[in-house]
């Protein structure tokens, strides 16, 4: 079962892809679409039928030398389990939107390859990030982790008579490498040190990394905290955290339902899985896991403060993306690793129904992104409208405050804010809450520019909106579903008492651990105990501690939630010049969000200003002066007058060559003369 689900993206990327002539377009769809939802099924039963229990699945053999064994194995465990989920079920559904959405979208080029070009890129997407989840050791995470990284180069930049989509595309595929060179610099690491990529091996020498110091850049590092730190940058530019966050709001360039696949729900949370997956060896390194928590409270903050002013309804959506996986890693920073998933979980169907319900306004209203331009399309596109309202009430946090009632934002934004709390971060806690009373601001802006008030902009456009199609309708009402329940089905299980939490991860995670008698011993000295895909302190938890927060932490992020949509409701509906009139009173904060905080400029004046420059300088010096000037003039000058030369020695005639021998016995016997004679 569990291979099926693998390789079933992979057949239908295959087929659809370089078969289409011999099946059809149609045929690719459908081709495609039908064994992503099969994965999907599986994927569901292997999530409800899971025990807990880590069990390897062998498929095949690869590089074997030494210590060094990439087999391709499937690793299962709640934590894939989890993600097998996340993927195939937002996987499937954006095939099945993607044949509505595409079938009005006027960017294509008339190529006959156009539709199924774009469901093989998805499904080979798919495969990538399912390679990735189910690897059992380092290096099949790495193909897995590339994989995705080229997938998502494809569908960015899948319009590519577009300079920018090809822009988008380049910038994605460039800021992943410097993060992706972190990340195979842990790879490295953990190899030096351990002499094995095998997660098991890795995980029992956690104790032993602790005690180990490397050095690295002219200096002595403790090994757990500096291959903590490694791959913490392999996953802040995967996703998208603070300084390697340029990429994702331009990757909106691509198809929408690019968007919801990639960049709300599956690839940028592969850096959230990656930290939980190490957990184990973050829970040795606290010098990396606060680097994670500070970096992913910044990340929370900065993108929340961007999207406040943001116009585009997709990047809109894009920067609360960044916002929401930085209060994913700061939920994994603290050690709550299972309130980090519990997050990712049902973040995954608000978002991506967000994103797919933004891509329905925008066929709707025949293409424009710009939110100045909508207003009162509720009643135009009653069930769009209706599903971004729940997707809406979920990421702002809508719930009954002090039960486990509320919508699926609701229960996990406010677990992680509680956790932040319970570490003792004051700085991580504060900045989600002033994050949570942003989102709450930047979305309920985006309902109301979007579903409220008159039309604006191109009355044609209004006047002709309509609902979208089925294909496009239902995915929205599956996810709308997970949007409302997910968080209150799941509650115990990522964030209940220990007995609950084991019963879901199970108790058998580590079977190397194990057997590994002084690193287990250890690790139990130090207060973690092995469970499932995360290790959990039995006593005195930050979980546990959540559970006893002040009931004011409890009420904070709802508070800023009321706070957040009663500014939005006065600057959009009550008093609707008050945004005008706050941007003209601070043009300069205003000009600095709009600019998304000017790191765009400065990294184009650090680095790419640079590197232009440099090459330019080869192009006109090193290519120019040195290759065509000297080399080329040395090669079109000097070599052909010596060719000549030797051409002309080489005459055929008789007395030419007895004219050189004579000349060569003079020199010789010159020579001879002159060297003093024979000896």
């Amino acid at each position: 079962m569990e291979q099926i689900i693998l390789f079933a993206p992979l057949v239908g990327a295959i087929i659809g892809g370089f078969g289409w002539r011999v099946i059809g377009e149609t045929g690719a769809m459908v081709l495609t679409t039908g064994l992503l939802f099969l994965s999907f099924a599986l994927s569901w039963v292997v999530f409800l039928t899971h025990d807990g229990v880590t069990t390897h699945i062998h498929i095949m053999n690869f590089i074997q030398s030494g210590s060094l064994d990439t087999a391709w194995s499937i690793r299962l465990d709640r934590l894939t389990a989890i993600m097998l989920i996340v993927v195939t079920t937002v996987s499937a559904l954006v095939h099945l939107y993607s044949w509505g959405y595409m079938a009005h979208d006027v960017n294509w080029n008339e190529d006959q390859r156009y539709k199924a070009r774009f469901f093989a890129y998805l499904s080979f997407f798919t495969f990538a990030m399912l390679a990735l989840v189910t690897a059992d050791n380092l290096i099949q995470m790495f193909f897995g982790w590339e994989g995705v990284g080229v997938a998502s180069y494809l569908l960015i930049g899948f319009y590519y008579k577009k300079p920018s989509a090809n822009a988008a595309a380049i910038k994605a595929f460039v800021v992943n490498r410097v993060g992706d060179f972190g990340f195979a610099l842990g790879i490295m690491a953990l190899f030096f040190l351990v002499g094995s990529i095998d997660l098991d091996k890795i995980f029992a020498a956690a104790p032993v990394l602790a005690e180990t110091e490397l050095g690295f850049l002219w200096t002595h590092w403790n090994a757990a905290n500096l291959i903590g730190v490694l791959l913490f940058i392999g996953a802040m530019g995967k996703s998208a955290q603070l300084f390697l966050h340029t990429w994702l709001p331009d990757a909106m360039e691509g198809p929408t339902p690019v968007s919801a696949l990639i960049h709300a729900a599956t690839m940028v949370t592969a850096g959230v899985f990656l930290v939980v997956r190490m957990s184990p060896l973050f829970e040795f390194a606290p010098d990396a896991k606060m680097m994670v928590v500070y970096v992913g409270s910044a990340t929370a903050f900065f993108a929340a403060t961007v999207g406040l002013v943001q116009n585009d309804i997709k990047r809109v959506i894009a920067y609360s993306t960044c916002s929401q996986l930085g209060y994913m890693f700061v939920a994994a920073g603290v050690g709550a690793y299972p309130v980090a998933m519990f997050h990712l979980l049902t973040h995954a169907f608000f978002k991506a129904m967000l994103f797919l319900g933004a891509g329905s306004v925008i066929t709707a209203m025949h293409h424009e992104q710009d939110m100045r331009n909508y207003g009162g399309l509720r009643k135009k596109i009653p069930l769009t409208f209706w599903a971004m309202l729940i997707g809406t009430l979920a990421i702002t946090g809508v719930g009954i405050p002090l039960t486990t009632i509320g919508f699926a934002g609701f229960l996990s934004k406010d677990a992680i804010i509680e956790s932040a709390f319970a570490s003792g971060n004051g700085f991580a806690f504060w900045s989600l809450v002033i994050a949570a009373c942003f989102t709450s601001f930047y979305s309920w802006r985006l309902m109301f520019l979007t579903f409220w008030g008159k039309p604006r902009g191109d009355t044609h456009a209004h006047d002709h909106a309509h609902e979208s199609p089925w294909t496009m309708t239902v995915p929205l009402g599956v996810l709308a579903l997970g949007s409302v329940f997910a968080g209150m089905l799941w509650y115990g299980s990522f964030f209940g008492d220990h007995a609950k939490m084991t019963a879901f991860f199970g108790i058998a995670g580590h079977e190397v651990v194990a057997e590994a008698a002084a690193p287990a011993a250890d690790a139990h000295a130090a207060g973690v105990a092995p469970v499932g895909a995360v290790y959990f302190a039995p006593d005195n938890t930050v979980i546990d501690d959540a559970h006893h927060a002040p009931n004011w932490v409890k009420v904070s992020p709802f508070i800023a939630m009321l706070l957040g949509l009663a500014t939005a409701w006065v600057f959009y509906i009550a008093a609707p010049a008050t945004p005008r009139k706050l941007a003209e009173l601070q043009p300069v904060l205003y000009r600095f969000l709009l600019n998304k905080w000017y790191f765009d400029e400065i990294y184009d004046w650090l680095f790419v200003n640079p590197a232009k420059a440099i090459g330019r300088f080869l192009w006109k010096r090193g290519d120019g002066a040195v290759i065509d000037g000297l080399i080329n003039g040395i090669a079109l000058g000097l070599i052909p007058r010596l060719t000549r030369l030797a051409g002309r020695m080489q005459s055929g005639y008789l007395f030419h060559y007895a004219f050189a021998m004579v000349i060569g016995i003079a020199v010789l016997m010159f020579w001879a003369v002159l060297a003093g004679g024979a000896h």
